[in-house]
């Protein structure tokens, strides 16, 4: 019997099988894909931060685009990222924000997410494929090519 006092948590996703999923092995691959995901029209204007899951094979399961700051940064919650990775199964996450100034260097705040997201997804056996910075002139930097992951 069910105690009324406690409250069920149910987990629950649904996989799209009507389209072929992309696949994602480089950062290129990783840009085209965030151009289609952040809003062009604000590109310029707030900073976000979003989040492309992979599974074994790199190929999408899904993505998670929550993350909306305002001009000079976006809060992130590591919790929410790695919640919906195991929700969702992943094995690789790729994450971006942008930069409305079009400056591509990190931040300090960028190279430390970026470390706690490693840090986190290597105890979860979740690999953080790559961060991407995108400009507002169709640019972009990866970390993983840059040295800086």
């Amino acid at each position: 019997m069910k105690n009324p006092n406690i409250q069920e948590i149910k987990l629950h996703y649904i996989a799209n099988t009507s389209n072929e999923p992309i696949t994602i092995k480089s950062s290129q691959e990783a840009f085209k894909a965030f151009k289609n995901i952040f809003d062009q029209n604000t590109l310029a204007v707030r900073e976000e931060f979003n989040i492309i899951y992979l599974n074994r094979a790199n190929k999408v399961i899904g993505t998670y685009q929550d993350f909306k700051g305002g001009i000079t940064g976006v809060a992130v919650d590591l919790r929410l990222i790695f919640a919906v990775a195991l929700k969702c199964l992943a094995v690789t996450i790729i994450v971006a924000h942008n930069h409305p100034t079009n400056n591509l260097k990190p931040s300090q705040e960028d190279l430390d997410i970026t470390q706690k997201l490693h840090d986190v997804g290597k105890i979860l056996d979740i690999k953080l494929m790559d961060h991407l910075i995108l400009g507002t002139d169709n640019n972009y930097v990866s970390f993983v090519q840059e040295g800086w992951m």
